[in-house]
């Protein structure tokens, strides 16, 4: 492979134009995805606004309801996946393998790690609603449906899904939602 042969290089060996140009957006994308880190509320406050504002836009338009079905659909995933442990424990032959949560008063802490983290959650969630508002503008993605099916089926599938969600917490005593070591007082 010659040195002109990788993806944005023009025939002579030179960055092309439209190579460096697109690099340099992804470059500015990133930079805007590092400095917005920090700010998990300002972040999940600007995807709420955008959800609000596409569920607005498909109410006016009364229309696109596949889309947003689709779109409630990913964000399910996403939600399982951000719900999820990294490892199994269904998985593990040996319990200690991998990391665990414990189950005992004297056993040492050890933090919940997500199969999907918060940022990445955030991410794509955010991705995903920019893909359905664009959807939106393109008559081809209007397949019409009636609509309460997809509303009583996908309601259906989040209990189902939350129900078999929990009964995995449950029985593999796991909670995604702590902030730090537990303390226990000494019985007396």
């Amino acid at each position: 492979m010659s040195e002109g042969d990788s993806a944005g290089d023009s025939v002579h060996g030179k960055p092309s134009v439209i190579g460096a140009f697109f690099t340099r957006i992804g470059q500015i994308y990133q930079s805007w995805l590092d400095k917005s880190t920090p700010f998990s509320i300002g972040r999940w406050a600007a995807t709420l606004l955008l959800t609000g504002m596409y569920m607005i836009r498909v109410y006016l338009l009364q229309g696109w309801y596949i889309v947003t079905y689709a779109l409630g659909i990913y964000h399910l995933n996403l939600f399982i996946a951000f719900l999820s442990p990294k490892v199994d424990p269904c998985l593990l032959d040996d319990p200690d393998e991998g990391p665990a949560l414990p189950t005992k008063q004297n056993e040492e802490f050890r933090p919940f790690i997500r199969r999907l983290p918060e940022f990445k959650f955030w991410h794509s969630a955010t991705r995903g609603i920019v893909i359905a508002m664009i959807c939106t503008f393109f008559e081809a993605f209007n397949v019409p449906v009636f609509w309460p099916i997809l509303v009583m089926y996908f309601i259906m599938l989040f209990c189902i899904t939350m129900k078999r969600q929990i009964k995995h917490m449950i029985k593999y005593r796991y909670l995604p939602f702590t902030h730090g070591k537990r303390t226990y007082r000494e019985q007396t």
